[in-house]
């Protein structure tokens, strides 16, 4: 890309917004940021008096969502770029330095995933040695990845090497316009309250640069702190993999076949060597999407959560090879998609929540295959978010173990593994609805490639007793009960709006009382998170921690279907979630997705009101 620092001179050639605040802001960009193309971008907006986008990206800072940081790649400190990165990194550093005693000794993991914008000079890779240089100015011992890894080889390196944090480059399965900064715990879990708001002050105490070193790239090839954990932790994942591989006998004699797509992501070499691992043979890349792209350009969106729309290539490459089942993993491989060809002709793509039930089948099974007591029972968990399916609380009912449900956010489930495992037990599953699996707890986080050679052996091992893995999620719903369940979106680009739609929810019957019906249903129960609220507990608190910063109302109706509204935390969406949880023996499934649909409508046009609010409804 070029040499990025370029002419430092510029600002004092930089003419007036007019605007005080502004031009305070402007000087304030064109002092500190070092990287050509972004400097040359906020001269340019100054030029043509572009006064609104000028002041979207100097007037406000991005906040940490999630586990981070995410937006646009570009200029401003609204967005990701060379500058953002080494302010967060500082105020990380120091926030780091003060918690930690031995920080100088544990060091940071550092990774990065294939994303890169040309007009910025900004790439995953980049900012990831830009990350590690302003460690390593201050004496931090850095393990910085060589090339691209998946999201989870940076939690799973934090715990194997003892690093005192991780950050992870990448932006997953955002749009390619976007990147993000993700940033994981001692325990390997993405960070959690208070160590977020801590940090983000931490960040705002030092925007300037510390010094020069921040911005030499270089220093990653030259320092004797620097060190790559690339060959050592990619061999300890493959073989600690392997404690999830339950039947490599039957693997290396199956003869079903598999088509991978990465998504012009990182995936590709990872999943072939833990099919290998398995005892697999490798399965069969699109050869389109196997090699890294940071335009995506053979996908709509990189989100293989979006369905058979986004599998087109891998569906036709299935077809051709005759291949039975297609795995997608995200561009960051840490969520993964699963399709099966059908008896009569088609694919049956399965729902996050779907690909669950087969999986928290499938760990119990075999779990229970080793732990023949069933007083075993009693210190085996599962977890899900609670927009999630409530299938594993069904089979939690019925075999003995715990169920537990986490606020939406892989985040919390990574603390509660860490919390469970201290005191003894095992989580041997754990999801979230939007393809986001973890088998076993080799890695505090949702995790594509494991994932992906778990779903291949169970694959296997149904094919060899004749059965599809959409016959046997119907054998699973026949023993523990339906779950039938919808989640979609609606898009609303204007914040007051989404505040006003939810005040409107929270006074719907006068002041401070909630909807009573839906879809002319009786609601039974309402948690409201973001206010801590709960009718179904005694003390009509919540149990789940509150989360003033985002929206999240949960409705349990008269016939048992659960419907939650909540704010992305990364989009700007209000997602839906509904599901139909029927006792064992009602499989009445026609009858209960009408019921369901006819919920959801219900739901979102009586609480969300679409039209009125100018929302966007999804388009599939």
């Amino acid at each position: 890309m070029g040499d990025v620092n370029g002419d430092l001179n510029a600002n004092s050639r930089c003419q007036s917004t007019g605007d005080p605040q502004l031009d305070k802001a402007v000087h304030q960009w064109l002092t500190w940021d070092k990287n050509r193309w972004t400097r040359a971008q906020v001269e340019s907006l100054v030029a043509a008096g572009h006064l609104d986008e000028l002041r979207k990206r100097l007037c406000s800072r991005m906040s940490f969502g999630t586990a981070g940081l995410r937006a646009p790649m570009g200029a401003g400190f609204s967005r990701i770029n060379d500058l953002t990165v080494i302010q967060s990194t500082q105020g990380l550093c120091s926030y780091l330095s003060r918690y930690f005693a031995d920080f100088s000794s544990r060091g940071v993991v550092v990774g990065f995933d294939t994303r890169g914008q040309e007009e910025s000079g900004c790439s995953s890779q980049r900012l990831a040695k830009l990350t590690a240089a302003v460690l390593l100015s201050r004496d931090v011992p850095v393990h910085l990845f060589s090339t691209f890894v998946p999201t989870p080889y940076v939690p799973y390196a934090v715990k194997k090497l003892g690093a005192a944090a991780g950050v992870m480059v990448t932006a997953s399965h955002n749009p390619k316009e976007d990147n993000g900064y993700k940033v994981y715990w001692c325990n390997g879990a993405q960070i959690s309250s208070p160590h977020d708001k801590e940090i983000l002050r931490s960040i705002e105490e030092q925007l300037e640069p510390w010094s020069s070193s921040c911005w030499e790239e270089e220093l990653v090839e030259t320092s004797p702190l620097r060190t790559d954990p690339l060959t050592q932790i990619n061999s300890c994942y493959m073989d600690e993999l392997t404690s999830l591989c339950f039947h490599r006998d039957l693997n290396r004699s199956c003869t079903l076949k598999f088509v991978h797509s990465s998504f012009h992501g990182v995936g590709h070499d990872f999943v072939q060597e833990a099919f290998q691992t398995f005892g697999f043979a490798p399965p069969i890349p699109v050869p389109e999407q196997k090699d890294p792209d940071p335009n995506f350009s053979s996908v709509r969106c990189p989100n293989p959560e979006e369905g058979e729309s986004v599998l087109e290539l891998s569906l036709l490459l299935a077809e051709k090879e005759n291949a039975g089942i297609v795995l997608a993993t995200d561009p960051d491989a840490d969520r993964l998609a699963i399709a099966e060809k059908s008896d009569g002709c088609g694919w049956k793509v399965f729902t996050g929540n779907e690909l669950a039930a087969l999986l928290g089948w499938w760990m119990l099974f075999n779990w229970k295959e080793a732990h023949p007591d069933p007083a075993d029972c009693q210190k085996v968990y599962m977890l899900a978010t609670t927009v999630s399916s409530k299938i594993l609380q069904a089979f939690a009912r019925i075999e003995g173990f715990k169920f537990e449900e986490t606020l939406p956010g892989f985040k919390w489930i990574g603390n509660r593994i860490h919390e469970l495992s201290k005191t003894g037990n095992t989580v041997i599953f754990s999801f979230e609805e939007s393809i986001g699996f973890l088998c076993g707890s080799l890695v505090p986080e949702k995790d594509g490639v494991s994932s992906a050679a778990v779903v291949a052996e169970m694959a296997a091992y149904l094919h060899n007793q004749n059965l599809s893995l959409n016959q046997q999620l119907h054998n699973i719903y026949q023993t523990y009960g339906y779950h039938v369940s919808k989640t979609s979106y609606v898009i609303c680009n204007d914040s007051p709006t989404i505040q006003k739609i939810f005040r409107r929810i929270r006074n719907f019957d006068g002041d401070g009382s909630y909807p009573k019906m839906c879809g002319g249903v009786r609601i039974v129960h309402i948690r409201d998170v973001t206010t801590g609220y709960d009718s179904s507990q005694p003390d009509l608190k919540s149990v789940l921690p509150v989360s003033k910063s985002s929206q999240m109302i949960t409705f349990s109706l008269q016939n048992g279907v659960v419907a939650t509204l909540r704010t992305s935390g990364t989009e700007p969406k209000i997602k839906f979630y509904t599901e139909y949880c029927a006792a064992p023996g009602n499989s009445e499934v026609s009858h209960l997705e009408e019921e369901l649909l006819k919920i959801t409508a219900a739901l979102v046009d009586e609480f969300l009101e679409p039209e009125r609010n100018n929302l966007i409804r999804r388009c599939v």
